[in-house]
């Protein structure tokens, strides 16, 4: 997809990755790079992708909260992850970037009602730094 799609194809491979599909959006990254997509637009397309599906998982966390606050704090498990994502939130931020913990954590971001601007600079930040790492291991 990224070799026939470039920058766009990158990006949405980007975005789909960091909801809860199971792929990676590093694979498509490497797959840019390798294809002989200049760092700096690979860099730029998967961030943006990324960055907004995390933005898109934080709201539909919000929407969840807002829709279904009762029932989560009603039941055993749900009222135990409001109280870890309240007291810890901003700390596990900084796990966002690991695969399969890391989205759904951008979720329960939503859920706990984090600060926005926080949240988005720690989890938006941290899987930059990811792709910049990628692409200057790459060269």
């Amino acid at each position: 997809m990224v070799e026939a799609y470039g920058a766009f194809g990158l990006f949405l491979l980007s975005f789909l990755a960091a909801t809860i599909l199971p792929f990676s959006s590093e694979v498509a990254l490497a797959t840019a790079l390798y294809s002989g997509m200049d760092p700096l637009s690979a860099l730029v397309a998967a961030s943006l992708g990324n960055v907004s599906a995390v933005i898109l998982n934080y709201g539909l966390g919000f929407w969840l909260r807002e829709h279904y606050d009762a029932k989560l704090r009603g039941s055993r498990f749900g009222a135990k992850a409001l109280h870890y994502s309240e007291e810890y939130g901003m700390w596990g931020l900084l796990l966002t970037p690991l695969p399969v913990i890391g989205d759904p954590l951008t979720i329960a971001a939503g859920v706990a009602r984090l600060r926005f601007v926080p949240f988005l600079l720690i989890a938006g930040g941290l899987r930059v730094g990811r792709y910049l790492l990628l692409i200057y291991l790459f060269q």
